[in-house]
């Protein structure tokens, strides 16, 4: 396997229903931002792939305008997936581990505030059965937190901890859309959403954009970056059956099983891509985490979400950490489809 580090990291993220600025408006200044991080140029690049959705932007082929953002000459290798940034991290990874390219720019976008997104996300469900009842996201999501909480895997305090901790993390956070020092009693005094999700139980819906580089290190550009490398030490993904009542919502083997590929032990650090409070207390147990593991010190997904960019939000935030040489071995998580339907597991770690 050929050595493959993260060596640069941006994001931009807006409130909701703020302005309505098109997708390359987003992205431009991010790969401006990471040029200036990495001291590379566009030639440095082999690869460049996205995430993003059409059903999100409401036209066909949506993705390929944002390719105006990268310049149409010289042309370059390119490519697109219908989901999260995180999985077009993995594309650019396995085709760096091809020898076909060395280096690699990512990006994702996504502007949920063109719809109602808890209905788009409606179209993500089994076309012929449920899709039809227009079961929206924020209420599988209910479905999934009463389980639990019937089932006494999870209590309402459990739930009330993971939004009063993620809020008072991103309170120093810029990029946060939801942030404040905020207690237990400060969550549960929050009228219900979605019986039995409190609003702060849901991640806010937000426009935003990320990008990052990662390059190999044989890479022919490599001894000329600026900036400090996270190294990727694992990287898989594993679905559950789309079928809601095949399995038991209240727990993610596929989260485990791409942990355990991933290399989840020994970390200190992670980033859950959560964007309900029960989520992360599924996600938690999936891996194993103990008690001394830090989670989601950017505040997580509950405090900004932006669709199609926050799994890469969450494998920037962590890489960021090992830059800054506060975690030495950290695991970044990504996630798609409804209830958790779709985990991604990225490991890295720092080296002197």
């Amino acid at each position: 396997m050929r050595e493959v580090a993260i060596v640069g990291f941006s994001q931009r993220q807006m409130k909701e229903f703020d302005g309505s600025p098109t997708c390359v408006e987003l992205l431009v200044p991010l790969f401006a931002d990471l040029f200036e991080q990495t001291g590379w140029t566009k030639s440095d690049i082999g690869f460049w792939c996205s995430g993003s959705s059409d059903y999100l932007a409401g036209r066909s082929f949506s993705f390929v305008s944002a390719v105006d953002a990268i310049g149409a000459l010289p042309p370059v290798m390119e490519s697109h997936v219908e989901m999260d940034a995180a999985w077009a991290l993995y594309e650019a990874w396995v085709k760096i581990q091809t020898g076909l390219v060395d280096s690699a720019l990512v990006y994702g976008f996504g502007k949920a505030s063109a719809g109602q997104l808890r209905r788009i996300l409606s179209l993500q469900m089994d076309p012929y059965t449920v899709q039809p009842l227009w079961a929206d996201a924020v209420s599988v999501a209910a479905i999934q937190a009463r389980s639990g909480l019937e089932q006494g895997v999870w209590d309402s305090d459990q739930m009330a901890s993971v939004v009063a901790r993620s809020m008072s993390d991103a309170a120093d956070n810029e990029y946060a859309i939801r942030a404040g020092r905020r207690t237990v009693d400060d969550v549960l005094a929050q009228p219900m959403y979605a019986d039995p999700l409190r609003r702060w139980d849901c991640a806010p819906v937000s426009d935003g954009a990320a990008a990052m580089v990662i390059s190999a290190a044989d890479a022919p550009a490599f001894d000329r970056l600026r900036g400090p490398a996270a190294w990727i030490t694992g990287f898989e993904h594993r679905i559950e059956p789309g079928a809601l009542n095949s399995r038991d919502l209240t727990t993610s083997p596929s989260t485990a099983a791409a942990g355990a590929a991933a290399g989840a032990a020994g970390i200190d650090l992670v980033e859950l891509h959560a964007p309900f409070s029960h989520q992360e207390l599924i996600l938690g147990s999936a891996l194993g985490l103990s008690d001394d593991v830090r989670v989601n010190p950017s505040g997580g997904a509950l405090t900004a979400n932006p669709m199609f960019s926050a799994g890469l939000n969450r494998i920037g935030e962590a890489a960021q950490q090992v830059w800054a040489g506060s975690s030495q071995r950290a695991l970044a998580h990504a996630t798609s489809g409804p209830a958790l339907q779709q985990n991604l597991v990225l490991t890295m770690e720092g080296r002197a």
